[in-house]
C-alpha cells in the first residue's frame, strides 16, 4: 500500500480483449496501479474481487495471465463457498490496489458487510490501498446510484458504502433506463447528486486532508462522457466535465 492519499478510481471499465491472451487490462485499470505508486523495485500487487458477479472460478485463469502481461502480481479474494482466505485483513492489506469487477452492486454490499470486509475496506484505503473497480465495481464506494441487480430495467439503490460523496451512474450511454432512473432519483431527492460515466470512463477521487475529493475524470475513448450531474428544483441537470483520454 503506497498511495500518498486515499484515492478511489470508480469506473465503467476493466478488462479489455487481447491479442494474444483471452484479456488485458484495460487503460483504465493500468491507471489504478499507476495511482498506487509502487517503487520500482517490485511488481504491484494486485487483489481482485469478483464478489458481484458471484465469484467465478472460470474466469480467473485469464485475470491472472492479464496482471502478469501487465507486469503485476495478482490474486483473488472469494467468499463463495466461504472467505478463500484467513484473514481478510491481511489479504487486503498486502495489496497495493483493490480492483473489484461488476455485477450485482446489492449482492456485493450484503455479502462484504455480512463479512465485515466494507470496514477492512475503509480501513485499508485510509492506509494507502487504491480501491478501483468497474460498473457495480466503480458504484459501490458512493452513497448510492443505479442497478440493474433487481432486475433488466435500472432502478434506485440508495445504500453504497459511502467512502466517497455523492451518487453514481454507470452504462450511461448503453442502457437508457439507467439515465431515466438516475435523474428520476436525483431530482426527487432519492439520490444524492453525483456523476454519470459512460463506458470506458471513470473518476478519481482523493482524501488530501479535507474528505474524499473529485480529482478528474478520465476516458479511454475519444466520444466517453462524464457527467455532472445535479438538481435544481424537481429536475436533474446534467453538466459534461472536461476528459483527459488516457492512452
Amino acid at each position: 500500500m503506497t498511495a500518498t492519499a486515499p484515492t478511489i478510481l470508480a469506473t465503467c471499465a476493466g478488462f479489455d480483449p487481447g491479442s494474444w491472451s483471452d484479456v488485458v487490462y484495460g487503460p483504465l485499470m493500468l491507471e489504478a496501479v499507476r495511482l498506487a505508486r509502487v517503487p520500482g523495485a517490485r511488481a504491484p500487487r494486485v487483489l481482485h474481487l469478483n464478489t458481484a458477479g458471484g465469484d467465478p472460478r472460470f474466469v480467473e485463469g485469464t485475470e491472472l495471465e492479464a496482471a502478469r502481461l501487465a507486469g503485476v502480481e495478482a490474486s483473488h479474494l472469494r467468499f463463495f463457498p466461504h472467505p478463500n482466505v484467513p484473514s481478510l485483513r491481511d489479504t487486503v492489506m498486502r495489496a497495493d490496489v483493490v480492483w473489484v469487477s461488476g455485477g450485482s452492486v446489492v449482492n456485493l454490499l450484503a455479502i462484504w458487510r455480512a463479512h465485515g470486509l466494507d470496514h477492512v475496506l475503509q480501513d485499508a484505503w485510509r492506509a494507502g490501498v487504491v480501491l478501483a473497480g468497474g460498473s457495480a465495481g466503480g458504484l459501490c464506494w458512493h452513497t448510492g446510484g443505479v442497478t440493474t441487480s433487481f432486475g433488466p430495467a435500472a432502478s434506485v439503490v440508495a445504500d453504497g458504502l459511502g467512502f466517497v460523496p455523492g451518487s453514481l451512474a454507470v452504462h450511461y450511454d448503453s442502457d437508457a433506463s439507467r439515465a431515466v432512473a438516475y435523474e428520476g432519483g436525483i431530482a426527487s431527492g432519492v439520490l444524492a447528486e453525483g456523476i454519470a460515466l459512460d463506458e470506458g470512463t471513470g473518476v478519481v477521487y482523493r482524501d488530501d486532508g479535507d474528505g474524499p475529493q473529485f480529482v478528474e475524470a478520465l476516458t479511454q475513448h475519444v466520444e466517453g462522457r462524464v457527467l455532472r450531474v445535479t438538481r435544481d428544483g424537481d429536475r436533474a441537470v446534467t453538466t459534461p466535465l472536461e476528459t483527459r483520454l488516457l492512452a
